[in-house]
């Protein structure tokens, strides 16, 4: 198969949002060693869950297909430019490189007409921006409770897996 192949392969998932309910027209492949080792459709309203993004999905099923959490040496392949969700998915889970079909802003002014009833309204540009931020530089309101019991147990977790150099 050919990366026109993947691409289409990630099209022809979106396109299924047109004919099931809950889902929104992303797919994402993943593909190692020339192969697809895991596919996703966004099925957020279907399986309410927000984070159920095309690619995301397609991150979770290479990786339970492949028994591993590191795609180091896949590639994905996309119907529409990731996301900030995805794109932080994409580099925790180490994934090679990302083709992608369609825009940001492409994908903005095709959808900017939907009902929020159907597809909550959210600038992803915007959103990719303010994902770098620290919490509290952002519109989320958030407050720090129990730092010091939440470390603790981060370096007990670190003492007892850490490579102690």
């Amino acid at each position: 198969m050919t990366g026109k192949d993947f691409m289409e392969h990630a099209i022809g998932l979106s396109r299924r949002a047109l004919e099931e309910s809950g889902t929104e027209p992303f797919g994402a492949v993943v593909v190692k060693e020339g192969k697809i080792v895991g596919e996703g459709l966004n099925r957020a309203a279907f399986s309410f869950d927000p984070t159920s993004h095309g690619e995301v999905e397609a991150i979770r099923d290479a990786c339970r297909k492949l028994r591993c959490i590191d795609l180091s040496g896949c590639d994905l392949y996309t119907s529409c430019e990731p996301c900030a969700l995805c794109v932080a998915a994409i580099q925790i889970a180490r994934i090679r490189h990302v083709f992608y079909a369609a825009s940001l802003q492409q994908s903005g002014r095709a959808l900017e007409a939907v009902s929020p009833k159907v597809r909550p309204a959210v600038d992803a540009v915007d959103l990719r921006t303010e994902a770098g931020l620290p919490l509290e530089q952002r519109r989320i309101s958030s407050t720090q409770l129990m730092d010091a019991d939440a470390v603790a147990v981060l370096n007990a977790w670190a003492a007892k897996y850490g490579d102690h150099r």
